[in-house]
């Protein structure tokens, strides 16, 4: 449970209700540990997106379309390697990086931009070898799928693990209180 000192009372602390945007500033003070765990966040995002919208698209639901530029069939790997590369060059000049409070909305912004680009670009690897979009063929899809958002959700919680810790402790004092 999150305690806060009682204003007119400093030596006695009062129980308050649970903030996760206090909890996320305790547990992100390392800026470096931010920025990782918030690419994994937009890595594990952009991943289950892809899968979601690439799926759709194959079975014909929803209002997904395949990308096209010219008569060219533009794949998801695109703006992944775009986003990639304006990132580089902006991180080249130090542009949305670093600890200074004004640049802080910009580097989180980047950070889970990073993390969808590489995504973006990971999800069609099998163009990067064959140059042909045959990661449909394989039988075995499904698994490669679950195991890669797996490893993207398991990123996302070795980053955050006290936050977690501590959002599963709020939850069972909510409960408790409940009861």
């Amino acid at each position: 449970m999150v305690r806060r000192p009682d204003p007119e009372h400093p030596e006695a602390a009062v129980p308050e209700r649970f903030a996760l945007r206090d909890a996320y500033r305790r547990h992100f003070t390392d800026h470096r540990r931010e920025r990782a765990f918030l690419h994994a966040v937009g890595f594990t995002a952009g991943f289950a997106g892809c899968r979601v919208v690439t799926h759709a698209i194959r079975a014909g639901k929803g209002p997904f379309h395949n990308m096209s530029a010219g008569g060219h069939h533009l794949h998801h790997s695109t703006p992944g390697i775009i986003g990639q590369i304006t990132l580089g060059y902006l991180w080249t000049w130090q542009v949305a990086l670093g600890t200074d409070p004004k640049r802080r909305a910009a580097s989180r912004t980047a950070s889970l931009t990073a993390g969808l680009a590489t995504a973006l670009t990971l999800d069609e690897f099998a163009l990067w070898f064959d140059l042909a979009d045959d990661y449909w063929d394989q039988a075995g899809r499904k698994s490669i799928d679950v195991v890669i958002l797996f490893w993207g959700l398991s990123a996302v919680l070795l980053t955050s693990r006290g936050l977690v810790k501590e959002l599963g402790g709020a939850l069972r004092d909510l409960e408790g209180r409940r009861a």
